[in-house]
């Protein structure tokens, strides 16, 4: 078997501590899988392969130095990394060095792992594309801001990869590219080192292909072995199906996939029923995007004030539309934000998760845009931990799936209750 295509968390980890594998054979087959796929696909913003393989070679002449021993990760460009440039997706930043590596960074190297690269970002993480195209159909995108970690996940050049969400950063990409998203409660792992577009928001989580090798990346940058998924099946879970107010909005594909998962889940014993949530839940998320807007003009000040012509003007309109509102506005949103998590503890006594659209559809053609967050704002909102499960495909053959939802907080339940549906859904 071909060492990129090894599950990090199943196998390749394991294969290196027993010495059946090398760091170096699986980097080297990563970056012989970038060289053959990348120049079509542009997932990558910088590699060095000669200092990569270098620091797989230190790994397989060292003692185990943690549970990512060996292990090429990939890292957003938008989380800062020493050695290489971190260029923010935008032409500002371009070639910048940060002077050290972001705290997830940090606890990766500590825990052995190789950072392959750094993968392609959206501008500042918002939505003017970076250039990346979905390796199930070059046409199609990819999504964002999360674009060039879901894409090498999806096509095998990198076993895991950090991604970030403020809105719908890393579960609609890894709608659109097949592979699982894991967007952890807010502030489960530290921010410390990482773009700051809005406060209140910003999340960093994990790229992989299985809920394990997820949890794997999640329980280092986050130092919480609890996030770990446990050898033995995990809890089954009580689920509530929320269709939310813009299911209209949904293709017939993505539907049936929410509706098949529904089905498939109450068929291996979970308690499946309707997840009902008030009416003004549907002004969640505009209050996300007005606490987006908000404080990414905070953020962006220095930006819009000494390069403000080399932003993009979608950019530049998100800025000013948060420069113009008013404190209260903001507050107000806010307001509505506990007052959401507030109802979700009620649900939650009913639910232990919630199955609900991942994106509107299969990723859409063009490579302009990066795709719709609608269903992805609410939870963001709220400091939600969520997981999405590819489930299968759509009529043109992309891939479409359905996220789960869980209490805030309750990441290492909501992983393991994961890895169970994932399990009967393979």
């Amino acid at each position: 078997m071909d060492p990129a295509n090894l599950l990090a968390a199943s196998v390749a980890v394991m294969r290196i501590a027993a010495g059946e594998l090398t760091s170096e054979g699986l980097v080297r087959a990563c970056l012989e899988r970038i060289a053959q796929r990348d120049a079509d696909v542009g997932a990558w913003e910088h590699v060095d392969p000669e200092a990569t393989l270098a620091e797989a070679r230190a790994r397989d002449t060292s003692p185990p130095l943690g549970p990512l021993h060996g292990l090429p990760v990939g890292v957003k460009d938008i989380i800062d990394t020493a050695d290489m440039p971190t260029g923010y997706g935008s032409p500002i930043w371009r070639g910048h060095r940060p002077a050290r590596d972001a705290a997830c960074v940090a606890l990766v190297r500590a825990a052995g792992g190789v950072v392959l690269g750094k993968t392609v970002t959206t501008e500042f993480a918002y939505f003017t594309p970076g250039g990346t195209a979905n390796p199930h159909d070059l046409g199609h995108t990819p999504g964002g801001s999360s674009s060039g970690s879901a894409a090498a996940v999806a096509d095998h050049m990198v076993p895991v990869a950090f991604g970030t969400q403020t809105a719908g950063s890393i579960i609609r990409p890894a709608a659109f590219c097949g592979v699982v998203g894991y967007k952890p409660s807010f502030g489960t792992i530290s921010r410390s080192g990482v773009l700051s577009f809005a406060e209140s928001l910003d999340t960093v989580g994990a790229l992989a292909r299985s809920v394990a090798d997820a949890a794997l990346l999640a329980s280092v940058a986050a130092r919480r072995a609890d996030l770990l998924v446990p050898d033995t099946p995990g809890p089954v879970p009580r689920v509530g199906v929320h269709r939310t107010a813009d299911w209209e909005l949904v293709s017939a594909g993505s539907q049936a996939a929410v509706t098949d998962t529904a089905g498939r889940l109450a068929r291996a014993g979970a308690a499946v029923s309707d997840a009902v949530l008030p009416a003004w839940f549907a002004e969640l998320p505009s209050a996300q995007a007005t606490v987006m807007a908000f404080e990414a003009a905070r953020s962006f000040a220095p930006e819009l004030r000494e390069h403000g012509a080399r932003l993009s003007p979608t950019l530049r309109a998100l800025l000013d539309e948060g420069g113009g509102l008013s404190p209260k506005e903001y507050l107000d949103a806010l307001g509505l934000a506990q007052a959401g998590r507030q109802e979700l503890a009620a649900l939650f006594e009913r639910h232990d998760l919630v199955l609900t659209p991942s994106a509107p559809g299969a990723a859409p053609p063009g490579l302009g845009a990066t795709g719709d967050p609608v269903f992805n704002r609410t939870w963001t909102l709220l400091g939600t931990p969520c997981v999405h499960l590819p489930t299968g495909t759509s009529e043109h053959g992309l891939p479409v799936g359905a996220q789960l939802v869980g209490r805030p907080g309750d990441d290492a339940r909501v992983l393991a209750m994961a890895a169970w549906a994932e399990r009967q859904l393979a």
